[in-house]
């Protein structure tokens, strides 16, 4: 599963933040290398150079070093958000994350707090793989996204991210999902239904929970319980009564549980 969050949203509002700095930039053409003791406006202007032509690692590395060698700065509380970001753009979500985790850190309360937990959940969300691998990532995703909007319920970053919540949730049912169907090929009914009910009472408003309701009536019929199989296809049919799932639990009732 490609999950991804449009760069230009988070490019938009990190040119933000370089803004009202760039106007102190110097000579461009000083050299790079990390672990030279420069001023700040020196260093700065290098990181910033290197994230406009697209360096994005090396960019990461010298607003780190602005931290570093300038810690006391106003520039330093910047530059921890900047290397966040530059290694969102590089695709070095761990370090990314770590960065933006260091700013909420020393700086909870600070106006871009908000948008620290976004790289955050963007960085989690970046990586998130399809439903044959371990979701953890896609539960960490869930865990960040949640705070956010916790935290900062009315921020435009808190309103994006509850647009992606649905799709992690979705994807975390299918995993569920998976691992029933895995269950129901070796007969192991009621390990299956233990999932399946997963997803019919956290994930009911994604689109695996027809399929999940169906599941669970032919689970429950196998497991020889023909009334809770009847109250699995009756919910189904309430809720989604014209769906080929709906269809495929009431010929499994009318065939095994009409007896009953």
């Amino acid at each position: 599963m490609q999950c991804r969050f449009p760069r230009s949203v988070a490019l938009a509002i990190a040119v933000a933040l370089i803004a009202p700095l760039a106007g102190c930039a110097t000579s461009k053409n000083k050299a790079d290398t990390r672990y030279v003791a420069r001023d700040v406006d020196t260093l700065y202007s290098a990181a910033k150079d290197r994230l406009d032509r697209g360096q994005y690692k090396l960019a990461a590395a010298l607003f780190d070093e602005v931290e570093r060698q300038h810690p006391y700065s106003v520039w330093s509380r910047r530059a921890q958000l900047m290397s966040a970001f530059s290694y969102y753009l590089a695709r070095e979500y761990p370090e990314s994350i770590k960065s933006a985790q260091r700013f909420l850190s020393i700086h909870p309360g600070n106006k871009d707090a908000p948008y620290a937990l976004y790289l955050i959940s963007l960085d989690y969300y970046e990586q998130i793989q399809d439903v044959t691998r371990d979701q953890k990532i896609t539960q960490q995703t869930l865990d960040a996204m949640g705070e956010l909007i916790r935290r900062y319920p009315n921020s435009n970053y808190a309103a994006d991210v509850r647009l992606k919540t649905d799709l992690v949730r979705d994807h975390l049912a299918g995993k569920e999902m998976e691992i029933g169907r895995f269950y129901e090929r070796r007969r192991d009914w009621l390990a299956a239904v233990i999932r399946f009910r997963k997803v019919v009472d956290d994930y009911d408003t994604t689109t695996h929970a027809a399929e999940a309701l169906m599941r669970l009536t032919e689970s429950y019929l196998a497991l020889g319980v023909p009334e809770e199989a009847k109250k699995a296809a009756a919910v189904l049919g309430a809720n989604y009564p014209g769906s080929k799932w709906y269809d495929r639990a009431y010929e499994l009732i009318n065939k095994y549980g009409a007896a009953a």
